[in-house]
């Protein structure tokens, strides 16, 4: 039987700053915004997968997601596109013998190598990992 993840909920203090930040500056695609009364949903699919996420009015968690990781083939790339779209992302980097954070992309370009972080405006924290280079 498989077992498929299909969504994460973000927790975040206001859904339609967060549906622009994440169409906007990351380019996920918006699937649905549904308004029933107090009752929303607003599900976004990142290019590519098929693992959606959810935006959830949430003040009291807002900012709490960590570690999800977003997969592309360059990492170079996605921060050059990412900044374009006006993200705030960070600098490449990968894990050094003994597992110290160190400035640049795996030497060898190794997949699950390379990383940068990006965070949402509520402080929701992502990683890139660069898979599938070559």
């Amino acid at each position: 039987m498989d077992f498929k993840l299909e969504l994460v909920v973000v927790p975040v203090t206001d859904v339609d700053r967060a549906k622009e930040y994440y169409q906007e500056r990351t380019g996920f695609r918006l699937d649905v915004d549904h308004r029933d009364g107090d009752f929303r949903v607003l599900q976004l699919t990142p290019p590519g997968s098929a693992c959606s996420i959810a935006l959830m009015g949430s003040p009291d968690t807002a900012g709490t997601l960590r570690g999800l990781h977003l997969v592309v083939a360059d990492v170079e790339e996605a921060r050059t596109e990412l900044l374009r779209r006006g993200a705030e992302v960070g600098e490449v980097f990968h894990f050094a013998a003994g597992g110290v954070q160190t400035p640049g992309p795996d030497p060898q370009r190794r997949d699950y190598g390379s990383f940068l972080s990006l965070r949402d405006p509520d402080g929701n924290e992502w990683l890139v990992q660069e898979v599938g280079r070559s």
